[in-house]
């Protein structure tokens, strides 16, 4: 059942029972609903059983959309409240899009975060971004001459854009646009807890030499590469990722 969280801004499910201890992190387009099968029935730690998380970030699943373009450090401000409602530091578990907040979680708020369990994020950019379409280059020169309506800018985008981006609307197609800009080499490079990265081995969106690369930014983080696996990893291996979470669990 969801509850409310952060005065009714935010949105998430608890699996388990005991103190929270773990706060997990969805990707882009996607809900707290795809941690069911790592965290539910429960997780147990040292010290005994804990519950979980799951939120549905702002603008997906339940939560509403942001006020404005946020970034992930915007995202990241907005989960605050949340650690203040829980149980002493926690793991958080961040997928894709979810990984890239908890980072900044994790770098704003060292003392409420026990480990990072991160994966799928694109943190590092290797290589060079591939070029914008011909025909959309085109017309973003033409526009940007004042020769042809904002409307035909507009289609070519929809034409030409990704997948996430054409189904994206209003502020939050600006939130996707913002952070695919982004860089997180500083807030990786002031992480303290632990970090461990699990990456797909067929993971095209995020592939494995990105998590290593990151790794290397990290003061103590590991990589996971798990085979067989793509970007979906909360439901293609729910147990690599419970097993990483219970190994930093109080």
């Amino acid at each position: 059942m969801l509850r409310a969280y952060a005065a009714g801004r935010l949105f998430g499910e608890t699996s388990g029972e005991g103190p929270l201890a773990v706060l997990a992190l969805h990707g882009w387009r996607r809900t707290h609903a795809d941690f069911t099968p790592v965290l539910a029935p429960g997780l147990v730690g040292p010290g005994g059983p804990v519950s979980s998380l799951a939120l549905d970030l702002p603008g997906f699943g339940a939560s509403p959309e942001p006020p404005a373009a946020w970034g992930s450090p915007e995202y990241a401000a907005a989960l605050e409240p949340v650690l203040e409602a829980m149980s002493g530091p926690v793991v958080v578990l961040g997928h894709s899009f979810g990984g890239r907040v908890a980072v900044h979680l994790a770098a704003r708020r060292p003392d409420a975060v026990r480990a990072l369990v991160l994966t799928g994020v694109p943190l590092v950019r290797l290589g060079q971004p591939p070029h914008p379409a011909l025909a959309y280059r085109l017309v973003r020169r033409l526009a940007r001459a004042h020769l042809v309506p904002a409307s035909r800018l507009e289609a070519a985008r929809e034409r030409h854009g990704s997948e996430d981006y054409r189904v994206a609307r209003g502020v939050m197609r600006e939130v996707l646009v913002r952070t695919l800009a982004e860089r997180y080499e500083e807030p990786l490079g002031r992480l303290s807890c632990p970090v461990e990265l699990i990456v797909g081995a067929g993971d095209r969106a995020t592939p494995p030499a990105v998590a290593e690369a990151a790794a290397a930014l990290v003061a103590s983080a590991s990589c996971q590469l798990l085979e067989g696996v793509g970007h979906l990893t909360p439901l293609e291996a729910p147990s690599a990722l419970r097993a990483a979470v219970a190994r930093h669990l109080p």
